[in-house]
């Protein structure tokens, strides 16, 4: 069965996320993003060289994902990012655009990981445990 343009372009966002995040490959992850990549994010430095810079001053920042959903040429993705530089994980809803084959441009929503206490619903934020039941 041949994958759909949805399913194509969401595995390449999870590679290209991971190879930056979690290998540190920044040779590699220069293949997935745009020279002229776009970032509209409060946290992340403009362009795909703010983003590797981000990446290299926070060297043990981490990326993993609960869920993905694709339409047309964008991916969003609920993720969580933990790194020893914030006491708590990030949790996001990040939403990348690809053209050409290539990641043009990227929005962001983020806050802290709630604990069971404070968690006003009582649900976890992300996958099925609080960060301090893991």
């Amino acid at each position: 069965m041949t994958a759909t343009l949805e399913e194509k372009n969401t595995a390449f966002v999870l590679e290209a996320l991971d190879t930056l995040f979690n290998k540190k490959d920044y040779a590699r992850a220069a293949q997935f993003w745009s020279e002229s990549y776009v970032q509209h994010s409060r946290h992340v430095p403009a362009g795909r060289e703010g983003l590797f810079g981000l990446v290299r001053e926070l060297a043990d920042i981490r990326f993993e994902y609960d869920m993905a959903i694709a339409k047309d040429d964008f991916v969003w993705v609920h993720s969580r990012y933990t790194s020893s530089a914030n006491p708590a994980a990030m949790i996001a809803l990040d939403i990348l655009r690809i053209e050409d084959g290539k990641l043009v441009e990227h929005w962001d929503v983020l806050q802290d990981e709630a604990t069971r206490s404070e968690s006003a619903g009582g649900h976890p934020m992300f996958g099925d445990t609080f960060p301090d039941e893991r």
